[in-house]
C-alpha cells in the first residue's frame, strides 16, 4: 500500500499445508535495496527459491545481485524501484515452462524531484505478468478478503503513521477471515530515511 512518500508491506507469518500449520515465523518480505521490498507469497519452497534468487547482497552467486550490479556499472547508478519492478517480472518470465507457483509484491520509492517520491506498487502472478494500480496490491490466500477492506480504508496521501494504521486494520480483518493465515503478522513501513519493522498480534491458530 502506498501513502505520501512511503509506502508499506504488511504480510502474515504461517506456513501451512493446507489446514496443516508447518512453521509460524517464516519471512516473506525482503529489504533489495535502500529503496525497494519484495514480499513474495506462495508455495514455501518456491519462496525460499525466489529468496535467494533474488535476494541481492547476502550470496555471491545470485543472479539477481549480478543484474543489479551490472545495471550500475553500466548507469553508473543504482537500480530504481519501478526498474527493478520490471526485472522481476522478466525474471519470472524466464521460467514461465516450469514456473515458481509465487505471486511477488513490490514496495519501493522513485524520487522525482526535492523531497517529493513516487510511490512503486505492483504484483505479479507466476509468469511474471506485472499488474500495478499505484495505490495497493494484494496476494495470497487471503487476497479477495483483502480487496474490499483495503478499498473501504485507503485514501490518498496517507502519512507514515496513517498508513500503518490503515494497512494493519485491512490486514487483520481479512485474518479474521481467512483460515489459512494468521500467527501473528509484521508491517515493513519504508520511507525515504529508513525502514521500520512492527510485529501485529493476531490470532494464534
Amino acid at each position: 500500500m502506498s501513502g505520501h512518500n512511503c509506502v508499506a508491506i504488511a504480510t502474515d507469518t504461517r506456513l501451512s499445508t493446507q489446514l496443516m500449520t508447518i512453521d509460524t515465523s517464516f519471512q516473506r518480505v525482503f529489504k533489495v535495496t535502500d529503496s525497494c521490498l519484495m514480499g513474495v507469497s506462495g508455495l514455501g519452497t518456491d519462496v525460499q527459491t525466489l529468496q535467494l534468487t533474488l535476494r541481492s547482497f547476502y550470496f555471491s552467486n545470485s543472479l539477481m545481485k549480478f543484474k543489479l550490479n551490472l545495471y550500475r556499472l553500466k548507469e553508473g547508478r543504482d537500480m530504481k524501484a519501478d526498474v527493478f519492478s520490471k526485472l522481476v517480472a522478466t525474471s519470472l518470465y524466464e521460467h514461465r515452462f516450469g514456473p515458481y507457483f509465487v505471486s511477488p509484491v513490490i514496495a519501493g520509492l522513485d524520487k522525482v524531484g526535492e523531497n517529493e517520491y513516487s510511490p512503486v506498487i505492483c504484483t505479479y502472478d507466476s509468469i511474471g505478468y506485472r499488474e500495478h494500480n499505484g495505490q495497493f496490491e494484494v496476494a495470497g490466500t487471503g487476497a479477495e478478503l483483502l480487496y474490499g477492506v483495503c478499498e473501504t480504508f485507503y485514501k490518498p496521501n496517507l502519512e507514515p503513521e496513517q498508513l500503518f494504521e490503515v494497512i494493519s486494520n485491512s490486514l487483520l480483518s481479512a485474518l479474521d477471515r481467512d483460515s489459512l493465515s494468521g500467527w501473528g503478522a509484521k508491517v515493513y513501513l519504508l520511507t525515504p530515511t529508513e525502514l521500520t519493522v512492527r510485529s501485529l498480534k493476531t490470532r494464534q491458530d
